[in-house]
């Protein structure tokens, strides 16, 4: 059996509830006129704005996501917009700047599909287009992010690496009865495999002429799938994660509603803080890199490392950031991904090696000069005492001792034991 007849594509399937959040890397000009805080997205009486958000998460990640009083990271507009089978709701910009880059960004869109998800994710990823008579244009139009932020923001960096160049895509699609591949064998049945791959193709932003699983290797690929609940799976790959319901979605008053708002809400956030988790340590390896760029200013750059390290760790370094399982189970899959924990360990690891190092170089140098202290102390220090016990006043005789004490030291500095003094005093340099 074919991988492809194994899960049918989904190329052509529409499911019952489908919605899409794409995430892209921008440069905040100005602070936008917006409305502060994320997009405050409702389902009955519950409004998940900053405060109904911040309560699931710790107080340092809630800062990182939200801003504190005074000081905000992130606003919202609200939109209205159709075209091609899409309703665009509305755009969010949280402010991601780093020591390095301080205009960093990232921009939030919302959307709404009534066409096949699948072709529109792959476009997206520019794996290519849908079938003529359901070409998908991508983000263009009046979805085009260089209109939609036009004046604030620009989300163009072609500088920028693969890694963080391409948007960041969140799909969440549920079944109808019609869509075996997806479905549950009862309330508490097992799924069948073409379910996973499901999942598979929709974060992946793939078909299987894509990126054909192999059967051997399927379960490694999968490896970050999160099992919500006997409802819901959700998978975290690098370029995008998807959520699939495994039971047929009822319409309005159906538990998927809600899941759906946890998917572009608190769910959306713990990726967005695996996001800065990830620029932040992008940022730190560039820096480890160029440590050794200057070694006069070897010291000062590893202070500075150390600094941005520490502050790092204070402000964004979650492995844990909320109560909420499943938003802690997603968090690290997308730190798994991207081997971020790995990652973290080396700079570590590499920046206490240079701050032994640093520490070797001072107390060298610190060793070197008491030796110049020693070799022009004693000599002169002999030879003034000689003076002082013969007690001879003689300008004459004060000046050839001091003669005498500067070719001594000279001699000494000759020998190797002076040429290692130097060599301190110069941190180690031609040893």
């Amino acid at each position: 059996m074919t991988t492809a007849d194994a899960a049918p594509p989904l190329d052509g399937i529409t499911g019952a509830r489908q919605e899409l959040t794409v995430v892209l890397p921008a440069r905040l000009h100005r602070a936008p006129n917006w409305a502060e805080g994320p997009f405050p997205f409702e389902l009955g009486s519950r409004r998940t704005d900053t405060q109904t958000r911040s309560t699931y998460f710790a107080p340092a990640s809630a800062r990182a996501l939200y801003g504190a009083p005074g000081r905000p990271r992130r606003w919202h507009l609200p939109q209205d917009v159709k075209h091609e089978g899409m309703s665009l709701l509305g755009v969010e910009l949280l402010r991601a700047g780093t020591a390095r880059d301080p205009e960093h960004a990232l921009a939030v869109l919302h959307f709404s599909v009534e066409r096949p998800l699948l072709p529109v994710l792959r476009t997206i990823a520019g794996r290519g287009h849908a079938p003529s008579d359901e070409r998908f244009t991508g983000l263009t139009g009046p979805f085009d992010p260089v209109l939609l932020l036009s004046g604030i923001a620009d989300v163009h960096d072609p500088a920028a690496p693969f890694a963080i160049a391409r948007p960041y895509t969140i799909a969440f699609l549920t079944p109808t009865s019609h869509h075996t591949p997806a479905l549950r064998d009862g309330p508490e049945g097992d799924l069948p495999t073409s379910a996973g791959r499901w999942l598979w193709q929709l974060a992946s932003r793939s078909n299987p002429q894509d990126f054909p699983l192999a059967p051997e290797t399927t379960a490694e690929h999968l490896r970050d799938t999160v099992r919500i609940s006997a409802d819901w799976s959700a998978l975290v790959l690098r370029q995008g994660a998807a959520f699939l319901g495994h039971r047929p979605d009822i319409g309005e008053s159906d538990f998927y509603g809600f899941g759906a708002l946890h998917s572009r809400t608190i769910y959306l956030d713990a990726l967005l803080l695996g996001s800065l988790q990830r620029d932040h340590i992008d940022e730190l390896t560039d820096e480890l890199s160029e440590v050794f760029a200057s070694p006069q200013h070897l010291a000062r750059r590893v202070a500075g490392l150390e600094r941005n390290i520490a502050l790092f760790r204070s402000g964004y370094w979650r492995q844990h950031l909320t109560a909420h399982g499943p938003a802690n189970e997603l968090l690290l899959a997308f730190q798994n991904q991207h081997r971020l924990p790995v990652r973290f360990a080396e700079i570590l690891t590499e920046a206490a090696d240079y701050s032994r190092l640093v520490q070797t170089q001072e107390s060298q140098q610190i060793s070197g000069a008491l030796g110049v202290l020693t070799i022009l102390g004693l000599p002169l220090g002999t030879a003034l005492g000689i003076l002082q016990v013969l007690d001879d006043d003689s300008l004459s005789h004060l000046l050839i001792a001091l003669t005498l004490s500067v070719a001594a030291t000279a001699g000494v500095l000759t020998t190797r034991y002076g040429r290692l003094v130097l060599s301190s005093l110069r941190g180690g340099e031609g040893r």
